[in-house]
């Protein structure tokens, strides 16, 4: 099965590749590797903004940290013209715009890990990191980067 056809299996419409918010481009090809600069989560063309700890909740963290995937999904495959060339998602770093006594920030950072199995089943597991941070770039809840392995 192809991966648009499992996305489609699976009810994700990729929305429109966003474009980069300061000098940097959205997605690097060097070797057999794609480096995805962060994404921000945008839900119904909306970017969800705030805190975790604060005035967002971990239910929408969670959501934004998957929104913020499915944007690594749509960089990946207007860079690459198929999904079907990701090999591995081999590692995602997720930034949690959080309070300083929030802890979940590994559970938010699963939204995203979480699509990444859904799409590419086992080839979706990765390493990570989740990292809470006092601020995100536009106000941002989640920011996710990624690292992906392409098939030669």
């Amino acid at each position: 099965m192809s991966i648009e056809a499992r996305l489609a299996e699976l009810g994700i419409t990729l929305p429109p590749a966003a474009a980069p918010v300061a000098s940097y481009v959205p997605v690097v090809v060097s070797g057999g590797t794609a480096y995805v600069s962060g994404q921000l989560p945008f839900i119904d063309g909306q970017l969800a903004t705030g805190r975790l700890g604060a005035d967002v909740t971990l239910e929408q963290g969670i959501a934004a940290a998957r929104a913020c995937g499915v944007m690594i999904l749509s960089q990946l495959q207007t860079a690459l013209g198929s999904l079907d060339r990701v090999e591995r998602i081999v590692k995602l770093e997720a930034f949690v715009n959080s309070t300083a006594d929030f802890t979940d920030q590994a559970k938010v950072a699963n939204g995203a890990s979480d699509l990444m199995a859904e799409v590419f089943g086992e080839a979706g597991r990765h390493a990570r990191a989740a990292v809470g941070v006092p601020v995100l770039p536009l106000g941002a809840a989640v920011e996710v980067d990624a690292i992906v392995a392409l098939k030669p």
